[in-house]
C-alpha cells in the first residue's frame, strides 16, 4: 500500500509539473499576486498571506517629533477622507495600528523613499521625515479603495529628485483655494516642487501693485501648506524679460530701443538701478517664501525684437568684458549678478533655457539649474556636459489656457520619460534633475480655473508616474487612467464646482441696490446670472492677455453665451450673503455711491455682500 501511495504521489507531481509546462504564460502570470493599485505605481510588491484591516480603534504610533509631524498630517487626512478620528500615540503598537517610523540609518531609502509593510499592523518607514510622509500617501491611496489592504511589503524610491508643476499666475490671478488644492494633489501623487510665477503685493514699490497680485498673508498660508505637505514652493519673478507686471509704471527702468521707444516688458540690465530694483523685490519675496531656490525666468528677453535694436547692450558688455564681448554677454552678466545675490542669501538660481543660444562669450555661472523647454542651438546634452543641473520642462508638457494642451495619452503610449527633451532624446538620466508640467495663461479668458483643473489631473498623474517610477506601468493608457480613478483625489481637496445656492430666480440686494437674476450653474461649476437685459459680464477697460483686468470697470449686460467665460461668476459666502466674483478677472463686484456695479480687487474696495431672496 505504501509503495502504491508513493508511486501515485510521483505521478501526481509529474502531472502537475507537466500542467505548468504546457499552461499558457498568461495563466501562470495571473497566479502571481499583483501590487496594490497606486499612483505612482509600486515598482515592487512582496505578497504575504492575509491582510491589514483598518477598523475603528486603530491608532497612529509615532515617537519622535518628525514621526509625530507625519502622523499628525496623516490623522487630519484620514479624518478628511471619512475615516474618523485616529489618535496619535507615542508607542506600544498593537494589532490594527499604523506605525510611523523614521530611521536615519535606512540610508538606502534615500531622501524620499520608504518601506511599507502590511500585516496585522501596518508600518511606514523612511530614512527621513519626507520619506515616511510619502509612505503615508500610499497608505491613503490604498484606503481610498477600501479598509482592507493586502498583506505584503514594498520598498518605493523615486527615480528623479525633482517632480513638479509650474504655474504662471503672473498676469491672471489664480485663486488661493485652487492653488491649495493643487498642493494637496501634488503631495498625494508624490510630486515635490511647485514653481509659482506670481506677484506679491509690494510694500516697497506700490507703483507695481497692478491687479493679479497676492497679499503676503495669502502667500504665507500657501507656503505653510506646502511645507506641511513636503511641496517646495519656488517663487519666480521673470526678468529681464516679461517684466511689465513690475515696471509698466517705471519707464526709468525700461529698456529703450534705438528709436527712443520704451519697452515696458524689458528691464534695462545695463542700469545699476534696475539690478537694485530687482534684488529689492527678491528681498521682499524672502519675507514670505522659504524655498532654497529662486527662479528668475530669463526667457524671451528679445521676443519679437533683436539685440541690434539696443546698442547700449553691446557697449555695456564690452565695457565689462572687453572688445570681443557680444550683446548677449550683458544679458548673461545680469543673470550671473542675480545668481551671486541669490547665493549670498542662501538660495540656488534657476533659469529657462531659451536665452542660452551660444551667442554669448561669458558663461552662465556654474551651479545654475537650467529648465529646458525650447529647442535652441545649445542642446540638453551640451548643458549637462557643461555641468548645469538640467530639468525637463518640455513644451509637450504644457497646458495653455485657450491653447495647446499636453497630449498625455500620446506621451504615455510613447513611454515618455524625463530624458526626452524638446529637440533631443538622451540615453542616460545622468545630470537630469527631473521634469514638470507647466500651466500658462496666454489666452486668459480661454478657460476658467475649473476647466483647467479637469485637464490638469491626468497630466499631473502622468508626470508623477514618469518622474517617480516606470513611465509605462500598464499596457494601455486606459489602464493607467483607471489607477487615477481608483485612488481618487487628495483628502482635504475642496470642491470648487459646487454652487452654494440652488438654481432659480432671485432678487439680490446689496448696499441699496436690487438685482433680479436667474442663477444657472455652468458646466464648470460657476453661475451665469441672467437679467432682463442679458447676462452679467465684464468687458470694458484695458485688456491683459485678452482679459479686462482694469479695476473700476463697470459691469455690462449682454446676450447670454454659454461659451463666454466672462459671464461666469462665483458666489463666495460672506457675512450671511455672497460676494460676486468674476470667474476670470477674479475681481469682486462693488456698488458705487451712485448705484453702479463695478469690479475691484477685494482688498482695494469692500465687495458688496448680496443677500438673495428666491422668487
Amino acid at each position: 500500500m505504501g509503495e502504491w501511495r508513493d508511486r501515485a504521489l510521483r505521478l501526481l507531481g509529474a502531472a502537475a509539473a507537466l500542467t505548468l509546462l504546457v499552461a499558457p504564460t498568461s495563466a501562470v502570470a495571473q497566479e502571481q499576486p499583483k501590487a496594490p493599485v497606486t499612483v505612482p505605481a509600486l515598482a515592487n510588491w512582496s505578497a504575504w498571506q492575509g491582510s491589514y484591516v483598518f477598523v475603528p480603534g486603530a491608532r497612529l504610533v509615532a515617537g519622535t517629533p518628525a514621526e509625530r509631524r507625519v502622523a499628525g498630517t496623516l490623522a487630519d487626512d484620514l479624518r478628511a477622507a471619512g475615516h474618523g478620528t485616529v489618535p496619535v500615540v507615542p508607542g506600544g503598537a498593537r494589532d490594527g495600528d499604523i506605525v510611523i517610523d523614521v530611521q536615519p540609518s535606512r540610508s538606502a531609502l534615500g531622501a524620499e523613499g520608504y518601506e511599507l509593510r502590511a500585516g496585522k499592523r501596518l508600518s511606514v518607514t523612511g530614512a527621513t521625515e519626507t520619506g515616511a510622509f510619502y509612505g503615508t500617501r500610499t497608505l491613503l491611496q490604498l484606503l481610498a479603495q477600501g479598509d482592507r489592504i493586502p498583506a505584503g511589503r514594498t520598498v518605493d524610491v523615486p527615480r528623479y529628485k525633482e517632480r513638479g508643476v509650474g504655474v504662471c499666475a503672473c498676469y491672471i490671478h489664480i485663486t488661493l483655494p485652487w492653488l491649495e488644492n493643487l498642493v494637496r494633489e501634488m503631495a498625494y501623487n508624490k510630486l515635490n516642487q511647485l514653481l509659482v510665477e506670481l506677484k506679491v503685493k509690494s510694500d516697497a514699490h506700490p507703483e507695481a501693485d497692478t491687479w493679479g497680485y497676492y497679499t503676503k498673508d495669502e502667500i504665507r498660508r500657501l507656503v505653510a501648506l506646502g511645507d506641511r505637505y513636503h511641496v517646495e514652493i519656488i517663487p519666480e519673478i521673470n526678468s529681464p524679460g516679461h517684466m511689465d507686471p513690475w515696471i509698466e509704471n517705471r519707464p526709468d527702468l525700461q529698456l529703450t530701443d534705438s528709436d527712443g521707444a520704451k519697452q515696458p516688458a524689458r528691464l534695462d540690465v545695463t542700469q545699476q538701478a534696475a539690478f537694485d530694483y530687482y534684488t529689492g523685490l527678491m528681498d521682499e519675496y524672502a519675507q514670505v517664501f522659504t524655498a532654497k531656490s529662486w527662479h528668475m525666468g530669463a526667457d524671451e528677453y528679445m521676443l519679437g525684437s533683436d539685440y541690434s535694436k539696443y546698442p547700449q547692450m553691446l557697449r555695456y558688455a564690452q565695457q565689462q568684458y572687453g572688445p570681443d564681448a557680444t550683446p548677449q554677454d550683458a544679458y548673461i552678466d545680469f543673470i550671473n549678478r542675480v545668481r551671486a545675490y541669490a547665493a549670498s542669501k542662501g538660495k540656488r538660481l534657476r533659469i529657462w533655457n531659451d536665452g542660452l543660444t551660444g551667442a554669448n562669450t561669458v558663461p552662465v555661472a556654474a551651479g545654475t539649474t537650467v529648465e529646458h523647454w525650447l529647442n535652441v542651438a545649445v542642446k540638453p546634452s551640451r548643458l549637462i556636459a557643461q555641468g548645469y543641473p538640467l530639468m525637463n520642462a518640455a513644451y509637450s508638457l504644457y497646458l495653455i489656457r485657450g491653447g495647446f494642451h499636453s497630449d498625455t495619452g500620446s506621451l504615455y503610449d510613447q513611454s515618455w520619460d524625463p530624458r526626452a527633451f524638446d529637440g533631443e532624446k538622451l540615453a542616460s538620466s545622468k545630470g537630469i534633475t527631473g521634469a514638470k508640467i507647466s500651466l500658462w495663461p496666454d489666452n486668459g479668458r480661454g478657460e476658467t480655473e475649473n476647466e483647467v483643473a479637469v485637464e490638469l489631473w491626468p497630466a499631473l498623474r502622468h508626470i508623477a508616474q514618469a518622474t517617480w517610477g516606470d513611465p509605462h506601468p500598464d499596457a494601455t493608457y486606459a489602464e493607467f487612467t483607471a489607477r487615477g480613478t481608483a485612488v481618487g483625489h487628495a483628502p482635504g481637496r475642496r470642491d470648487l464646482t459646487r454652487l452654494p445656492v440652488a438654481q432659480g430666480t432671485y432678487t439680490f440686494q446689496a448696499d441699496g441696490v436690487s438685482l433680479d437674476a436667474s442663477v444657472t450653474r455652468t458646466a464648470d461649476g460657476y453661475a451665469a446670472l441672467r437679467t432682463s437685459a442679458g447676462c452679467l459680464e465684464v468687458t470694458g477697460g484695458r485688456l491683459t492677455l485678452n482679459v479686462p483686468l482694469q479695476p473700476g470697470v463697470e459691469l455690462d449686460r449682454a446676450a447670454c453665451d454659454s461659451a463666454n467665460t466672462l459671464q461666469r461668476w462665483q458666489l463666495e459666502p460672506s457675512g450671511g450673503g455672497y460676494r460676486l466674483v468674476n470667474a476670470i478677472t477674479r475681481m469682486a463686484v462693488v456698488v458705487t455711491g451712485d448705484g453702479r456695479l463695478v469690479q475691484y480687487p477685494p482688498d482695494q474696495r469692500t465687495p458688496a455682500v448680496w443677500h438673495p431672496t428666491d422668487h
